[in-house]
């Protein structure tokens, strides 16, 4: 991963040549983030991650060819692979659940803002998970009508948090940052931090949208 004091190393992908150009003019404006390669495809996002070693992807999920979760999958197989952000119109979207799967460091819808965007490119580039709230919403609202062995299961992974860590749980499952979740729980940011690392390590979890899943799959965010 990177550092704040040297540029974060992006890669822009969507076949699509005004969505990225777009894309590379709102990251350059950030001053901490250098835009060193762009692709139209999956397979030219491969290559790209091979010969230019970025430190965050930013991929369209929907491409012709090998879309964005065949070209995650891949990506995921490189040594020292980079942060992979997906970026989704979530109409729909089939691809969400396998890009997850594949290990997307976050999703974020295609209207996201500005700032947004640059906030989520350094924020996975510093190891975190990004998912848009709205899609965070949409997919626990996709499964909420379904219980199963796999309800059963989550709600006994979640039963070794302690009260403080499952409300922590939820609200980061309703995609708040850490400072959100503080300011809703009256934390400490930094208690909120150790919250969610201890969380992960007792769930045997790598990121918030593992969270998010987990918690959805339990049906009730409070555990």
């Amino acid at each position: 991963m990177t550092t704040t004091s040297r540029p974060i190393r992006t890669l822009v992908v969507d076949d699509e040549a005004l969505v990225r150009t777009g894309l590379r003019m709102i990251l350059e404006a950030a001053g901490s983030i250098e835009v060193v390669a762009e692709g139209d495809s999956g397979t030219a996002a491969v290559d790209a991650v091979a010969r230019h070693r970025p430190h965050v992807v930013l991929m369209d999920v929907r491409m012709p060819g090998i879309d964005g979760v065949g070209a995650l999958t891949e990506i995921n197989r490189l040594p020292d692979p980079p942060a992979v952000i997906m970026l989704t119109t979530f109409d729909r979207d089939e691809y969400v659940h396998g890009a997850l799967r594949a290990r997307a460091a976050g999703f974020l819808l295609k209207d996201t803002a500005p700032r947004d965007l640059i906030a989520a490119v350094r924020a996975v580039a510093e190891g975190s998970a990004i998912l848009a709230p709205t899609v965070t919403r949409r997919l626990i609202d996709a499964y909420a009508g379904q219980r199963s062995a796999d309800f059963v299961a989550a709600r006994q992974r979640l039963s070794v948090l302690t009260d403080r860590e499952r409300r922590v749980v939820a609200a980061v499952a309703r995609g708040l940052a850490n400072a959100e979740v503080a300011r809703e729980l009256g934390m400490a940011e930094t208690t909120v931090k150790v919250h969610v690392s201890r969380s992960l390590t007792k769930l045997g979890l790598s990121n918030r949208v593992q969270i998010a899943l987990l918690v959805r799959d339990a049906g009730s965010p409070g555990g």
